[in-house]
Order: structure tokens, then C-alpha cells, then sequence
């Protein structure tokens, strides 16, 4: 697996990715398709991302995984998300995704990664978990579109700690 920074070009096929997710629900809190144009905006050269790293296996992109200032965290503080192709599935995408991240988190001279999960997201808070991410914070019973109460679990990644976060498997 090739991880690398995204560029523009690979907005279309990087928000079909994403537009696939979000139509199956439960692993995004996402829940508006985005455009080529709104995909770049959002996660790779708008106001708030900080960087974007694609991970490539057989040609085609399998997942992203971004850093941004949306929302307006705390200095030293940025907000993480990670999606990985549906189908077909590629295993290992986030743990190979995450090294670049976790550089470019220190270089950018970050204190602490953020991530914010569905509970009803399985997956995404056992990736996280995997990763180093100890939970912090819950947001309770915050509503989905469709008016569905779901609590989100605030995660956070200590940047600067030795020997945490090694991807296993």
C-alpha cells in the first residue's frame, strides 16, 4: 500500500469513496454527499485542512485520512478523520494511513489529535482504540438528520508520547 499527501485530481474518486460511506450510514457522522469541489474544500485545500494523506493499493484509492481545524479546536489540537473504501475492502488501510498523520501532527507542532466517533460506529472506535486513542469526553444523544439521538465518543491522541500508537496487525 502506497500512502502519499492527496491532491485536487484525486478529489472525484475521493468523495465517491465518501459518498459511499455516508449513503450506508453508521460509520460517519456525515451525512450529506459531497462534491468533488465541496471534497476539496473540506479535506484537502479549504480553509480548515491541515493535510490529507491517500492511501493507493492496486491503482485505486482506498481511504483518506485528514487533519483540520473545523469546528475550532484548542491550539495545539486538530481534529482527525479516516474512511476506507466499502467495497471493495482493502484490510489495513487506517494503520497504514495513520504514521503519515501522526508525522505530519508533529510537524505542524500538534499536542493532541482529536477524533470524534459515533458509539454506534464499532469499527471506527476500535480503529481508534487500536491506534493509541484514550476517550476523553462524551457528547450525549446528539441528533442525526433524520432526528436519531447518537452519543459521539471523544477520542484523543497524546502526539508527543514515546512508543504509543503502533499499529498491531
Amino acid at each position: 500500500m502506497h500512502i502519499r499527501k492527496a491532491a485536487s485530481s484525486d478529489a472525484e474518486e475521493l468523495s465517491a469513496l465518501l459518498n459511499e460511506l455516508i449513503r450506508a450510514g453508521g460509520t460517519t457522522a456525515l451525512e450529506t454527499p459531497l462534491s468533488a469541489g465541496e471534497f476539496v474544500d473540506w479535506f484537502i485545500d479549504g480553509e480548515f485542512p491541515l493535510v490529507c494523506h491517500v492511501a493507493e493499493h492496486d491503482q485505486s484509492l482506498v481511504g483518506f485520512q485528514s487533519l483540520s481545524l473545523y469546528g475550532d479546536p484548542p491550539k495545539g489540537v486538530a481534529d482527525i478523520a479516516t474512511f476506507a473504501r466499502l467495497s471493495p475492502k482493502t484490510a489495513g488501510v487506517g494503520s497504514a494511513l495513520f504514521p503519515a498523520t501522526r508525522a505530519a501532527a508533529k510537524e505542524l507542532g500538534l499536542e493532541f489529535i482529536n477524533a470524534t466517533i459515533r458509539a454506534d460506529n464499532i469499527s471506527g472506535l476500535g480503529y481508534y482504540a487500536k491506534m493509541g486513542f484514550e476517550t476523553y469526553d462524551r457528547l450525549v444523544q446528539v441528533p442525526l438528520q433524520d432526528g436519531t439521538q447518537v452519543d459521539r465518543i471523544k477520542k484523543r491522541f497524546n502526539v508527543n508520547a514515546m512508543g504509543r500508537a503502533t499499529p498491531h496487525g
